[in-house]
């Protein structure tokens, strides 16, 4: 239950007699005559319940009462004063149950209490009960475990259903728990009373929505498995067929027998059910009072409470009757007899002289074979059998239920009452008239035909039959059959809105079907859950059981029953029906709540006014008059059945004492009781909840009734599409789904407030489903006026007409009762306003809203919750009451205005809005004998040239989209024209008006209908004031560069403008950024290639409707460049790879682009040849100084023109074998050279000759002397880099590029300013355009925001807020000096991986990266003046202490470099090629030390020390292990100086200079922490003691490449440390290694 503290403000103070009253009168008596009980306590009722002579009242404050029998108590309590549940108190009870002897209670935390008689296991093992208990006299908690899962988990229940043996509780998540006797429980057992609740499986997966239970059946109300999709939202193909669930009963019972997808195998022997049922409650009778006025003998089932004053049951009068037939069924001991049931012809009073004829129609009547079968003596004494209890008068005829539990009293099949001679004797003279349709009293329908129907219902699956030992006809169990995929039955849409209950719902039955009450066609048990086909798709929303009858309530306000109607409770024909029928009721009368008891039926309905109204079927008595005219016929009528009802009526009976009961929330029935709740209106609030379910109810039913009569028939009318037209037929189509679906959420609507009625005391006003899900009925309400006026501005409507005349024909009639009473319909029915009618709901929902709010504080929150409903309905109503009236002003301006010239501008979603046809407005410098006819539509302004209107002529026309239309009034001037200036994306021109009233007129609409259509409200606006910028789509159709385009996006003035996509017929699309009407930004373009047939792509960036910028273009040959454009060719920096379609050879060039050809430095990578090529480019062709390397360790250096090497160059090959001298192509000398051997023997001549294949030598060869000295001049001749391109000179494309990006046209030629505000716009650029950013790199971004103060002077304060932003814009690839950086590495690797892996190219590598740090240094500085030059000091501030830093060789001084500043941005990420290049030179001088290393390091520590000459007294003598200390020994190893050790070889995983230094420093200071316990005072190292033992540490540290370790510090270290303690100590580390490489001694 919902909170039910929160109620209106005039309800805080508790005033019990305006809600929650109760009355309960009995059903049995005078409908003239009737007495209302009215209970009177002191909190509200919330819920009642009552079963057979009891009842259970739920208060407020979650108090249980009782009254009535309570037969397990040995009291009885009168209605007056109820007796309350004390156990209870403090349970938070929600919701009570009675059953036939038995009470349930179920708490807020879903846990269920039983109470009552216990016999057959109703009331579950309870904690304190056990399975010997007949009785629970106390509420008693019942655990409702699932066992299947692990572990076991308690079910929360959070509904409860009892019936006469058995209870139903319904989990949380809607699976259904049984527990009891008998097949009523649905479960696969043969074991009875199941005392522990059990899951029914055969309802496992199914939501289950409502249970309810009868005397020995049950009902579920599931939600149906169809699938779910709005869009094809239809009725039910029975009812596009006119046929209605009681229009033809023979055709659906036929159908429901032929199909037996709903029928599933029960898998269990009836033999052993019936075996299991007779188990535990043979045991003894059950024990019962007999209070005052009733006989001994007679049952509690006399119906009578103990506030009824007539209380003696008719029945047990007429019993002795049937003592006659009973005495030959059963043998003296009590023990069934095994002869056959014709033993009845033993009676000599037979009214039948032929036994074997009543043997007959007794077959018929039973439908099936009357063989023998088991039969019950009068030995079982259950107090509740049918000879005992006024429950035989529901029963009719010959009962066919096979299933007999052990306390039913008569014998035979006919479990539920004898036969009335009487009866029979009708019977035999209808069967020989012919069962031909016209009477019958037969339990099966009146249209099946005795043998064929018998044989039939023996033939459903999972029936079970049985006779003498066992029929041969029982089925075998087989595999369940899946549900019917055939049915044409849409489904509804689950998704208008959550928490609105389904209309797609099917009714299950099972248990005991003797009266028909399982609604299958027949009178069998079933065993398990079966679906009541008949019911599916008829939009059912309550079910309720009585005793031998049920019912079922739809969404449209119908009620179906089923089962027993001997008493009339069915509200139809007098006989049973064993398939659901249509109740007989009143027109305009629709039912919202039912209740079915135990031979009555109770319904409420929405009378003519707002308060509901009650309706009685079933048994009553005449009044006392009535009584004393009819006392003859009562005695004849005696000799009758002492089951039929003496008087009933065949429809509902108004109660006429409703209207005093005040406003009725819901009915209740039980034995032959019956209870309301009901309320005062207090405030009108009560009155506004009813009027607002009341009218929502009969707005459904009439949206069915719409559907149903008009919409379906005309929707499957086979020539509907020539009728309407093939535009028409769609918009029509279109109408009925929005018709659907607005059906569909009324439908759910007014379901959940008929629920919210029921409970309106607990509710909240806030849950209303109006205020819930308002947007899905703005949304709905909106599709549907949509739909409706496009096929009203149609014309659709006359078509229409005429197609509903044809279909419907003679049953035009039939529309009639659809009009409204507001509508005017004179003759034929109108169907436009018959279609508008539904809008005018709003503005209902918007006044009843209205009417609650006011029952509010204005403060409350209540109040601020309606009022605000409140006016959105009423403006949604407003709104499309307006739509309404554009759309006939449309059609009445295209019926005035027909023909083929106007035609053509008619369309479904158009309105017109005004037009010109008057002259009021025409064109600027317009002809004289020209005709400009003007139209504003809601969409588009059209302008026809040569107009007559009159005539609807006009020979050309233009039409220009409101979307991409700007109007802008022009200021009167001297001419006295009243202009008004309209701009288009192709064209701009001047309307000129005859009035100043005209011009503000054509003004004002135009400005609405562009504010309009732009998604305004189009009301109020301002002239002139409609949207300059904004987001529409246009189609270009002039010349130019957007030729045929299709353009969605921004658009500024006329102009395209912002983010938007451009696509081309051919197939040309751009998405991006525009401005001014051109591609400007970034965009991404896909161009076709018609020569390859496929396509060109570029990402990147634009300018003035060109390439232009940074980007990636993917050719269709398969080439990838990325890098710089201008004006659309390549321009500046970039790399092309090439690609596999066009070329048989794979290569990449990254460099400088000139008007998109290579033109200055670049590398081009031949991955096919093997092949570098690092040098000058001209024109697409190598030519300027240049070095090539290949894969084979060729190194040449030397001169190219026009794609050659010609000129003076210098060859070198992996020997060392070195060439000098003159080439005249690739790799071919021809020319004067000097030739240098590995082993120094030199040839100098004239050489020719291709390099790979030999030479031609005419020369001179020198062999030098052992003792001559080294020739300088030849030795220049073979110095690597003399024709090397300078460092400084390679790369400036790159760093052009990024003085571009900071706004530069040169390296330093710009203004700072203009350099931060690019950045900042590119970095919010980034954020803006780019959604998937990681955490980590939004917080980069949002860092780098912060810019530090560049213009002061840098000092010590602030150098390190310079140095954190650096790091943090190198990090970001977004910002200019980020992509700087992944550029040069990029170049970087580009050149020195792979091929370029070559020793020589060692010396060019270390100078490139000393050309990046200028270059680097330089921009660095354009950003923060402040900075000193390289090699200068910081100063301190002013007032701080000065700081030290381990870059600076002074106490307090910071000195500025370009190499300590950037070099650990940049070497981190070019360490890998560079350190390669650094161990390919030092390759043979490592082996020698790597050599030395492996040698010397098997010597002990001590051997190692003395070998070194390290003073004893540096030796270590104690060693530390894991904190202990151990003695160091001769044979000891690795265990001196451990920490020094460790700490040098750290010294391989740094990668800069400075930090490689700070990792030797470490060294000595741990070295010197270890030596100074072993020496005594102040201690100061020489060089003599220092290099031995720091030689020890090197060697023991085993460093692999120290010597490229070493070349890298050497050639990189910042100058300013050289001459330091730093330098002192690297010059250490070097004569170590040079020491260990070359020193004889070791």
């Amino acid at each position: 239950m919902e909170n039910r503290e929160e109620r209106p403000a005039y309800e805080q103070v508790p005033t019990p007699p305006e809600r929650g009253l109760l009355h309960i009168w009995q059903s049995a008596g005078p409908i003239e005559e009737l007495s209302l009980g009215r209970v009177l306590l002191s909190r509200p009722v919330l819920q009642v319940t009552l079963g057979e002579h009891h009842g259970l009242l739920l208060t407020q404050g979650s108090q249980v009462y009782s009254f009535g029998e309570l037969l397990w108590r040995d009291l009885s309590i009168p209605l007056s004063a109820p007796v309350l549940e004390e156990s209870l108190l403090g349970k938070s009870v929600v919701r009570v149950a009675a059953g036939g002897f038995h009470c349930g209670a179920l708490s807020e935390q879903g846990n269920v209490y039983m109470w009552g008689e216990n016999t057959a296991g109703q009331c579950g093992l309870t904690e304190k009960g056990t399975v010997t208990n007949i009785t629970v006299s106390e509420p008693c908690l019942v655990s409702v475990v699932d066992s299947e899962v692990v572990p076991p988990a308690v079910v929360r229940v959070m509904d409860l259903a009892c019936g006469r043996e058995h209870s139903l509780a319904l989990s949380s998540q809607n699976e259904l728990w049984a527990w009891g006797s008998g097949c009523q429980l649905g479960l696969v057992t043969n074991n009875f009373p199941v005392w522990r609740p059990q899951k029914v499986e055969h309802l496992a997966g199914r939501h289950v929505i409502q249970v309810a239970c009868g005397a020995y059946h049950s009902l579920a109300l599931v939600r149906s498995l169809l699938p779910q999709n709005n869009n094809t939202l239809r009725p039910p193909e029975k009812k596009e067929r006119g046929q209605s669930p009681h229009s033809s009963v023979t055709e659906r019972e036929e159908s429901l027998t032929a199909d037996d997808a709903h029928y599933c195998p029960l898998g269990v022997e009836l033999s052993e059910v019936l075996i299991g049922e007779t188990t535990p409650r043979r045991r003894g009778p059950r024990r019962r009072l007999h209070p005052v006025g009733r006989s001994a003998g007679s049952s509690p089932g006399s119906g009578s409470f103990p506030y009824s004053g007539d209380g003696k049951s008719s029945t047990a009068q007429k019993l002795p009757e049937l003592d006659g037939h009973a005495d030959h069924l059963t043998q003296t001991d009590g023990r069934p007899v095994s002869h056959p049931l014709p033993c009845w012809g033993a009676n000599k009073n037979s009214a039948f002289p032929d036994e074997m004829e009543l043997q007959n129609i007794l077959q018929k009547l039973s439908g099936h074979s009357l063989e023998t079968q088991p039969i019950n003596g009068p030995g079982d004494t259950d107090s509740l059998s049918s000879h005992t209890s006024d429950d035989s008068c529901v029963s009719s005829t010959p009962s066919t239920d096979l299933l007999i539990s052990s306390n039913s009293g008569v014998s035979g099949p006919y479990s539920s009452s004898p036969v009335c001679l009487e009866e029979v004797r009708l019977c035999l003279e209808a069967e020989k008239k012919g069962l031909q349709g016209q009477k019958s009293s037969s339990l099966t329908n009146i249209h099946q035909k005795g043998k064929t129907a018998g044989n039939r219902r023996c033939s459903l699956p999972g029936t079970p039959t049985h006779g003498r030992n066992g029929s041969p006809r029982r089925r075998r169990p087989c595999p369940c059959k899946p549900s019917s995929a055939s049915r044409t039955q849409a489904a509804a849409s689950e998704d208008a809105g959550d928490g609105l209950p389904s209309l797609e719902t099917e009714v299950w039955s099972w248990g005991r079907g003797s009266e028909g009450q399982l609604g299958h066609g027949d009178q069998l048990a079933r065993l398990q859950p079966l679906c009541i086909k008949s019911l599916t798709g008829e939009e059912v929303i309550k079910v309720s059981a009585g005793s031998h009858h049920s019912l079922a309530l739809s969404a449209q306000c119908t009620v179906y029953s089923w089962g027993s109607n001997m008493c009339g409770q069915l509200g139809h024909v007098n006989s049973p029906v064993t398939v659901p029928q249509q109740a007989k009721l009143s027109d305009g009368l629709r039912i919202w709540d039912v209740s079915a008891g135990q031979s009555h039926s109770l319904l409420l309905a929405d009378g003519d006014c707002v308060q509901p109204i009650l309706l009685y079927c079933g048994q009553h008595q005449e009044s006392l008059s009535a009584r004393r005219e009819t006392s003859h016929q009562s005695q004849r009528s005696c000799q009758r059945s002492p089951s039929r009802a003496e008087i009933y009526s065949v429809r509902p009976t108004l109660l006429p004492l409703c209207m005093e009961m005040g406003y009725i929330s819901s009915v209740s029935c039980g034995g032959q009781s019956c209870a309301v709740l009901a309320d005062q209106n207090v405030m009108g609030f009560i009155s506004a909840i009813h009027e607002l379910a009341s009218r929502e109810r009969h707005f459904y039913c009439w949206l069915s009734n719409t559907r149903k009569l008009l919409l379906t028939p005309l929707r499957n009318r086979e020539g509907a599409c020539p009728t309407l037209g093939e535009p028409c037929t769609h918009l029509f189509f279109s109408l009925c789904e929005s018709f659907v679906r607005l059906s569909i959420l009324i439908g759910r609507h007014a379901t959940s407030l008929s629920y919210f009625l029921h409970d309106v005391q607990g509710a909240d006003v806030k849950s209303l489903p109006l205020l819930t899900h308002t947007d899905d009925f703005l949304v709905i309400y909106k599709e549907y006026c949509f739909a409706l006026g496009n096929f009203h501005v149609m014309g659709g409507f006359q078509s229409l007409h005429k197609l509903s005349l044809e279909v419907l024909g003679s049953q035009q009639s039939l529309l009639a009762r659809l009009c409204v009473p507001d509508q005017s319909v004179s003759g034929d029915t109108d169907l436009v306003s018959l279609l508008y009618w539904p809008l005018q709901q709003l503005h209902q929902y918007s006044r009843v809203l209205l009417k609650l709010g006011s029952c509010y504080d204005v403060l409350t929150e209540e109040y601020q919750c309606l009022h605000q409903g409140c006016r959105h309905y009423e403006s949604l109503s407003l709104s499309l009451l307006r739509r309404k009236k554009e759309a006939e002003t449309t059609f009445l301006f295209w019926k005035s205005h027909s023909g083929k010239n106007t035609e053509v501008l008619r369309l479904p979603q158009r309105r017109v809005v005004c037009e010109s046809s008057n002259r009021s407005l025409t064109l600027q410098k317009a002809g004289r004998f020209s005709n400009h006819w003007f139209i504003l539509f809601n969409d588009a302004l059209v302008h026809t040239q040569n107009a007559i209107p009159s005539q609807n002529f006009f020979s050309t026309h233009h039409v220009y989209p409101l979307t991409c239309l700007w109007v802008k009034p022009v200021t009167e001037d001297t001419r006295g024209l009243y202009a008004i200036k309209i701009t288009c994306p192709e064209e701009s021109f001047t309307l000129v008006a005859s009035t100043p009233q005209e011009k503000n007129k054509w003004l004002r609409s135009l400005n609405q209908a562009v504010d309009q259509v732009l998604g305004g409200g189009g009301q109020g606006s301002s002239p002139g004031v409609t949207a300059i910028s904004r987001t529409a789509t246009y189609t270009f159709t002039g010349e130019g560069s957007f030729k045929d385009a299709h353009y969605t996006g921004g658009w500024l003035a006329g102009r395209v403008h912002g983010r938007g996509t451009m696509k081309w017929p051919d197939g040309q699309t751009y998405t991006g950024n525009f401005k001014n009407g051109l591609e400007d930004g970034y965009g991404e373009s896909v161009m076709p290639n018609k020569v390859l047939n496929k396509p060109d792509g570029y990402q990147g960036q634009w300018r003035d409707g060109k390439i232009q910028g940074f980007g990636k273009y993917k050719y269709a040959s398969g080439q990838v460049y990325e890098g710089c454009f201008y004006e659309g060719q390549r321009q500046g920096y970039g790399m092309l790879s090439s690609g596999k379609q066009a070329r048989t050879s794979s290569s990449v060039f990254i460099g400088q682009w000139v008007q998109d050809r290579k033109t200055g430095y670049g590398v081009y990578d031949d991955i096919t040849r093997g092949e570098k090529y690092m040098g000058m480019w001209l024109d697409d062709q190598r030519n300027g100084q240049a070095v090539v390397v290949t894969q084979y360790g060729m190194y040449y250096e030397g001169t190219f023109k026009e794609n050659k090497m010609i000129g003076p160059g210098l060859l070198v090959s992996d020997d060392d074998t070195a060439f000098h001298g003159e080439f005249a192509d690739d790799w071919t000398v021809n020319g004067k050279g000097v030739l240098s051997l590995a082993n120094g023997d030199c040839l100098e001549g004239l050489f020719s000759g291709e390099w790979s294949t030999g030479l031609k030598v005419v020369g001179t060869y020198t062999k030098p002397a052992a003792d001559e000295p080294d020739n300088k001049e030849r030795n220049s001749l073979f110095r690597l880099g003399q024709y090397l391109v300078p460092s400084a000179q390679r790369w400036g494309c790159v760093f052009t590029e990024c003085w571009s990006r900071l706004g530069c046209a040169a390296a330093g030629r710009g203004e700072r300013t203009i350099a931060w505000e690019n950045i900042a716009v590119t970095i919010t650029t980034a954020q803006r355009h780019s959604p998937n950013l990681s955490r980590s790199q939004s917080k980069a971004l949002e860092s780098l925001e912060f810019i530090p103060q560049q213009g002061e002077a840098v000092t010590t304060a602030n150098f390190d807020n310079i140095r954190r932003y650096l790091i943090k814009a190198c990090e970001t690839p977004i910002h200019p000096l980020g992509w700087l950086v992944e550029t040069l590495i990029t170049v970087y690797r580009m050149t020195y991986v792979g091929v370029g892996s070559n020793r020589r190219l060692l010396r060019q590598a270390v100078q490139e990266v000393q050309a990046y740090l200028t270059h680097f240094f330089s921009l660095v500085r354009f950003l923060f003046p402040g900075l000193p030059d390289d090699g200068c000091i910081i100063p301190d501030p002013p007032a701080s202490p000065s700081k030290s830093r381990h870059n600076s060789n002074t106490e307090g001084v910071v000195v500025v470099s370009c190499s300590s500043l950037l070099l650990p941005l940049l070497l981190p990420r070019l360490y890998p090629p560079l350190f390669t290049l650094y161990s390919l030179q030092e390759e043979p001088e490592e082996a020698q030390y790597w050599e030395r290393i492996i040698r010397l390091n098997k010597q002990p520590d001590q051997s190692l020390l003395s070998f070194l000459g390290v003073q004893e007294k540096f030796w270590p003598v104690w060693m530390s292990i894991l904190g202990e200390k151990k003695q160091i020994v001769s044979s000891s190893k690795d265990a001196c100086f451990v920490s020094a050790v460790e700490t040098l070889q750290q010294i391989s995983t740094t990668f800069t200079p400075s930090d490689k230094l700070l990792v030797i420093q470490k060294t000595f200071e741990e070295l010197t922490q270890e030596v100074k316990p072993m020496l005594e005072g102040n201690f100061l190292w020489c060089m003599d003691d220092l290099l031995p033992l720091f030689l020890y540490v090197v060697l023991r540290a085993r460093i692999r490449n120290l010597g490229a370790e070493v070349s890298l510090i050497e050639d990189l270290m910042d100058p300013n440390v050289q001459h330091g303690e730093m330098g002192l100590m690297f010059t250490t580390l070097k004569a170590c290694y040079i020491q260990i490489q070359h020193e004889s001694t070791l």
